[in-house]
């Protein structure tokens, strides 16, 4: 069993910044990938990032590319998003999940764990 934990979601202006924390359990967690997901009020949750077991590779929307970094530390179990240059199309509840191989996923249906999600609101 995994559990997943999100943090540092917040208001935050149009330009700003934040970084999301997403704390794992177990001890497999540097085996697989992990991703971002987010799904802003009436409309399906989306990809937003993905980076491989090892933290080598990482994939993004095109939404996000260029201002948002997916990064991983095994030895703390966490994986992380710094999100730059925030927009108000990107409020949204942010979730974090855990892939079911080491590889880039960007379909929900390859993910088996998922935190509970943390919130993101343009505070303009």
């Amino acid at each position: 069993q995994v559990q997943l934990v999100e943090s540092g979601g917040g208001l935050v202006q149009a330009g700003g910044s934040l970084r999301l924390s997403c704390a794992a359990s177990g001890r497999t967690f540097s085996s697989y990938a992990m991703g971002w997901f987010r799904q802003a009020p009436e409309k399906a949750r989306e990809f937003v990032a993905s980076i491989n077991w090892s933290g080598s590779s990482t994939t993004y929307a095109d939404s996000v590319k260029g201002r948002f970094t997916i990064s991983r530390d095994n030895a703390k179990n966490t994986v992380y998003l710094q999100m730059n240059s925030l927009k108000p199309e990107d409020t949204a509840v942010y979730y974090c999940a855990k892939s079911k191989s080491g590889w880039l996923r960007n379909s929900m249906r390859d993910y088996d764990y998922w935190g509970q999600g943390t919130q993101v609101t343009d505070s303009s």
